[in-house]
């Protein structure tokens, strides 16, 4: 072949990769471009229901606002200096971090011990999954209302059974002694369907040859659950500890409907104390930094479950 031949030969294979580059890097934009089209609804909702008002959340709790939410004046940190120096704030944080105590364990006991009962072969377990997972259907506010009428002081049908035993009736949501602990236990019921169902699916997801192989070896069924079953079921428990200490801490309709922060403050959340600032003192400026402050707790809590609480999962 002659040089000449070799030039234009080398002209056009040089004019076809440069051809095929193109046309590759068009494909890649025309997939990212297909991509951002699918995404778009997802992002315009974040965009106007997260983004904004994370914002708009940052923006006010620099500022005094009006009662009608308008801008008054800048003052800085003010607004977070008032609140570390409030003995409210610190009563709303010590109230969701008791209340996170008695629910989160609580709630993923009372599910695990649920779904171990249910995950056998007896007759009638369908019934009894029915049951055990119909709170899940169920509203915060259909479920504050079942056991509104069960703490009532006088008809209620807690108090009637304890009278029944020769006790005294309780002031389940007046006392400030049961008041938190009645919610704790109406939001331990109100979530164990969804813990129910999800640490059922887990056991039901673990092979039988894993259990057929414990029975050969001599392992009882309390052995077998506690050694070989929980920790297989580890990273169903770790998602449902973060999901509950995340619910935990933004816990608001049921306290809201059966006590609203009360009595004396002794069922205040945090939720409940950025609503009471906010909407019904109007303080934006401070409601906004409340908000602030419980975004950082929950991100700090979130990241210390990933980074200490993730290695004692087993996946398989």
């Amino acid at each position: 072949m002659s040089t000449t031949h070799r030039e234009v030969y080398s002209g056009i294979r040089a004019t076809e990769s440069v051809v095929h580059k193109q046309a590759k890097r068009l494909s890649v934009w025309r997939e990212h471009a297909a991509g951002y089209l699918f995404l778009a609804p997802s992002l315009v909702l974040f965009a106007v229901f997260l983004f904004y008002p994370l914002i708009q959340s940052i923006y006010l709790s620099f500022h005094l606002t009006d009662p009608r939410g308008h801008v008054a004046a800048y003052v800085g940190f003010d607004n977070f200096t008032q609140l570390f120096a409030s003995s409210a704030f610190w009563n709303s944080l010590g109230v969701t971090v008791k209340f996170t105590l008695l629910t989160v364990p609580a709630g993923i006991i009372a599910g695990l011990l649920l779904a171990a009962f249910t995950h056998t072969k007896l007759k009638g377990m369908s019934f009894f999954r029915f049951i055990f997972s119909l709170p899940v259907a169920l509203s915060v506010s259909t479920s504050a209302i079942i056991w509104m009428m069960l703490y009532h002081p006088t008809t209620g049908t807690l108090n009637y059974f304890l009278s029944k035993l020769g006790a005294d009736p309780v002031q389940w949501l007046i006392d400030p002694a049961w008041s938190l602990i009645s919610i704790s236990i109406m939001t331990v019921w109100m979530n164990s369907g969804f813990n129910y169902i999800l640490l059922l699916s887990g056991l039901q997801g673990i092979g039988d040859d894993i259990r057929d192989s414990a029975r050969i070896d001599g392992s009882g069924p309390v052995r077998t659950f506690f050694q070989i079953l929980l920790p297989l079921l580890s990273p169903t428990v770790f998602f449902l500890t973060v999901v509950s200490v995340l619910n935990a801490f933004q816990s608001f309709g049921q306290i809201h409907i059966l006590t609203k922060g009360g009595p004396a403050g002794s069922t205040e959340v945090f939720v409940y104390s950025i609503y009471k600032e906010a909407f019904v003192n109007y303080q934006f400026g401070t409601g906004s930094a409340l908000a602030l402050v419980l975004f950082l707790i929950i991100l700090l809590l979130t990241w210390i479950q990933f980074r200490f609480v993730e290695k004692k999962v087993h996946y398989q």
